[in-house]
């Protein structure tokens, strides 16, 4: 399951849980427990939304930038002072 996924279904079990809580609500009352527990689920739908941003941009994070190779051929001047790599250079023999 992917993170998108995960974070969908605990918002989604957060959303049951208000429900929940508005029932409770209904036939307790508004005491002090059940005000404690719509505090706690609302600290944790903050959280919730907080890790969400924090994938989208840790996402966002790493994807590395694309950059175009072109297929044209090198100039091969660019290499005329240079040896063969692996090879040695090319007036002399390896060892």
């Amino acid at each position: 399951m992917s993170v998108h996924d995960d974070l969908t279904m605990a918002q989604r079990s957060l959303d049951e849980l208000r429900r929940s809580l508005d029932r409770l609500e209904q036939q307790l009352g508004g005491g002090l427990e059940v005000r404690r527990a719509r505090l706690d689920a609302d600290h944790l739908r903050e959280s919730v939304a907080l890790l969400r941003e924090s994938a989208a941009a840790q996402g966002s994070a790493n994807r590395p930038d694309l950059v175009t190779v072109s297929d044209t051929p090198y100039d091969i001047s660019l290499w005329t002072d240079s040896d063969d790599e692996g090879l040695g250079a090319r007036d002399r023999h390896a060892p």
